[in-house]
């Protein structure tokens, strides 16, 4: 074990599942969440107790810089997870999303530099900044298109995040996620809207259908940030981490529905719709890079994570609104 690894955004769906496994290999652990008057400490709650005794929780907010050095001190390794992400909410409130995303990530950047203990800071991204694919499968050289407010608050970030390794030398990796599903995500995302609606309802009201995305199984992307966190080689670079594989929303409705053993009416709500020039149609991940720098490859396949997640909202549906739209 080695000195203490940061998690910020520690408390989110990705945050969560990588706090569970660091802690599992015994390294020295503290979460920065944000800061509530409830002392509620989002899903972390969710991870056995055994497992939450043995973190550092540390409440604040990446907007303000005092508060990021303070969670910095001490750490050599950050993982940086802490982010604004749902797309909908990007339409209604942009500034929300450049506050955290970008204003965040340069106080976290900014705390790094005057950090001298920092060794390693695995920076998250998202293959929403790679927008509808230009080319299949998407590879690292693709360019970078701000469909939404969301992908281009991320495409700064990654940005300023480059910018720092190449101008003070910040051993920076940035590890770009395609779409991750798994246990303990918010019903915004299309994965648990599909399950949660077939369980409680006789109709699973969508959006659009058409789009194809490259799903991820969580603890596949939790391996992928751990590798990528202890691979000399991926600093400086930004490396995809998907399954090289696409689904459309029709299909995986049928898919889900068909492991589940029910049949329900798929209805397309409007308001669930993306503006029409927002809308990302296609994401289909090349990960050869991930391969070659540390070796990694999905696990699991869609069919396992859909009956992992499927199980786990079997059992915790009581907790979530089924049916209302999220932002």
């Amino acid at each position: 074990m080695m000195g203490k690894v940061l998690v910020t955004g520690a408390g989110g769906f990705i945050g969560s599942h990588l706090v569970e496994e660091l802690v599992r290999q015994d390294e020295d652990v503290r979460a920065f969440v944000r800061y509530n008057s409830r002392d509620e400490r989002g899903l972390l709650e969710d991870l056995p107790k055994e497992i939450q005794n043995q973190i550092e929780v540390v409440p604040g907010d990446l907007k303000d810089p005092d508060g990021v050095k303070k969670a910095i001190k001490g750490c050599t390794k950050i993982f940086h997870l802490g982010a604004v992400i749902a797309i909908p909410y990007s339409y209604v409130h942009p500034f929300d999303f450049i506050q955290t995303n970008v204003v965040g990530t340069a106080h976290l950047l900014n705390a790094c530099l005057e950090n001298g203990d920092v060794e390693k800071i695995i920076h998250t991204s998202t293959s929403e900044v790679y927008g509808t694919a230009q080319y299949i499968p998407i590879d690292e050289k693709h360019p970078l298109q701000a469909q939404s407010p969301y992908a281009a608050s991320k495409i700064a970030a990654d940005k300023l995040a480059e910018s720092y390794h190449l101008s003070f030398g910040l051993p920076i990796v940035t590890v770009r996620p395609f779409n991750t599903f798994g246990p303990r995500q918010s019903l915004r995302a299309i994965i648990p809207t599909i399950v949660s609606q077939a369980l409680e309802d006789r109709k699973i009201r969508l959006g659009n259908t058409q789009p194809r995305r490259d799903f991820l199984f969580v603890k596949d992307t939790v391996r992928g940030f751990i590798q990528a966190g202890e691979c000399e080689g991926a600093v400086g670079k930004a490396v995809n981490i998907g399954t090289g594989t696409d689904i459309s929303i029709e299909e995986l409705v049928k898919k889900t529905l068909g492991l589940m053993g029910k049949e329900r009416e798929v209805e397309v709500e409007d308001q669930r719709i993306r503006p029409e020039k927002s809308e990302v149609m296609q994401l289909l991940s090349d990960t050869r890079l991930a391969q070659k720098l540390f070796k990694w490859s999905p696990r699991y396949s869609l069919e396992d994570g859909l009956r992992d997640t499927i199980e786990w909202y079997e059992k915790h549906l009581s907790r979530f609104k089924v049916g209302s739209y999220p932002l």
